[in-house]
């Protein structure tokens, strides 16, 4: 519409305000007129939306319903067929249960007679075990005390035997050394007397002359040494204190040395004293030979250990016969006198023995 008046707006027919005021009349119409046509478009889209409103709720009212219908009726259905269900599992699981029951009772009945059967050869079999061993360790044990004495036996027939050799040895050891001996300590004691004489004659002339020298030496310090004859004293005097002090200390360190000797001696002598009497009371019931070899076979044993290889020995060395038991003895206390640095003689039973131990020291034996 604007189109079809502009031309006439354009020409000079009219003036500018009557142009501005038809446009503005123009433009309020035509605001007027789209408000109108709006109002008019809502409420006919009200009235449409009104319309399909109903209708889709009475549709979908409809439609629920039946659905809903449906689907109660099938859940209806459905929960009969499972109360149904429900009913025959139960009475089927009360059959199934009923036979594992049974099935259950059977397997542990028999499980239970082979856990009895397995025990009881289990017993069987340890009872065999331990027979088996039993037998096994005696037989050991029978075969360990044969060798042991076999061991004694063989022990007790070398010493023997070592006895026998050993007295000819002994015998021969002492003329051989009885010869050398005589022939060596003549040799010797010739040529030392030989000695002996000439250092005495020098002895003598060193003694002569010396006293020769002295007298001399005398005379000549009391003649020309008078004014140093004090610091000569005096010079003697600590001399001869120092030589004193010197000899004090000398046998003081001597007595120490004989102090610990003693007490060595002191403490061996007892120890052969105990193990001498612990021996004789052993020994007193066998004869000379049967003595002598069981002497032989205690000799390296230690003094606590005695008793216990005398029972050992004894069976062998009386060759099966029975030792008549030793009667026990009241050990006398012994007494012992001190004298000083004198040293105090035992008397030896049995020289043999004693004759023995001195011949393997000589030969350098133990």
């Amino acid at each position: 519409m604007l189109d079809a008046i502009k031309p006439l707006l354009d020409s000079d027919l009219i003036n500018e305000e009557t142009r501005t005021q038809i446009e503005e009349a123009w433009a309020s119409k035509l605001v007027e007129s789209k408000e109108q046509v709006r109002v008019e478009l809502r409420e006919e889209f009200a009235q449409r939306y009104e319309h399909d409103k109903s209708v889709m709720v009475e549709a979908l009212d409809r439609m629920v319903t039946e659905n809903l219908t449906t689907e109660l009726a099938e859940f209806a259905e459905e929960k009969k067929q499972l109360s149904e269900d429900r009913a025959k599992f139960v009475g089927r699981m009360k059959t199934v249960t009923e036979t594992f029951d049974k099935f259950l009772v059977k397997q542990l009945a028999e499980e239970i007679n082979e856990l009895n059967a397995d025990r009881q050869a289990q017993v069987e079999h340890v009872a065999k075990l331990e027979e088996f061993i039993t037998a096994q360790l005696a037989e050991e044990i029978s075969d360990f005390q044969q060798d042991r004495q076999d061991v004694v036996e063989t022990k007790v027939r070398l010493v023997k035997e070592a006895r026998g050799q050993f007295k000819t040895l002994k015998q021969k050891f002492i003329e051989t050394s009885a010869t050398l001996v005589k022939e060596s300590v003549a040799k010797h004691l010739k040529a030392e007397i030989t000695q002996l004489r000439e250092d005495i004659g020098t002895a003598k002339e060193n003694t002569f002359g010396r006293k020769v020298f002295e007298s001399i030496a005398a005379e000549f310090s009391a003649s020309y040494l008078n004014e140093n004859q004090e610091i000569k004293d005096l010079k003697k005097s600590l001399e001869s204190k120092e030589a004193k002090l010197t000899e004090a200390q000398v046998a003081i360190a001597e007595k120490d040395q004989l102090v610990e000797s003693k007490v060595k001696e002191i403490n061996m002598i007892t120890e052969t004293t105990q193990r001498k009497e612990v021996m004789n009371n052993l020994l007193k019931p066998l004869n000379k030979d049967k003595g002598a070899v069981m002497r032989d076979l205690l000799e390296s044993v230690q003094t606590s250990k005695l008793q216990a290889a005398y029972d050992r020995y004894l069976p062998v060395v009386l060759d099966g016969k029975a030792a008549p038991k030793a009667e026990k003895q009241m050990v006398a206390e012994s007494r012992k006198v001190v004298t000083g640095d004198k040293e105090v003689k035992h008397q030896n039973t049995k020289s043999d023995d004693t004759n023995v131990i001195e011949l393997r020291k000589l030969a350098g034996l133990k």
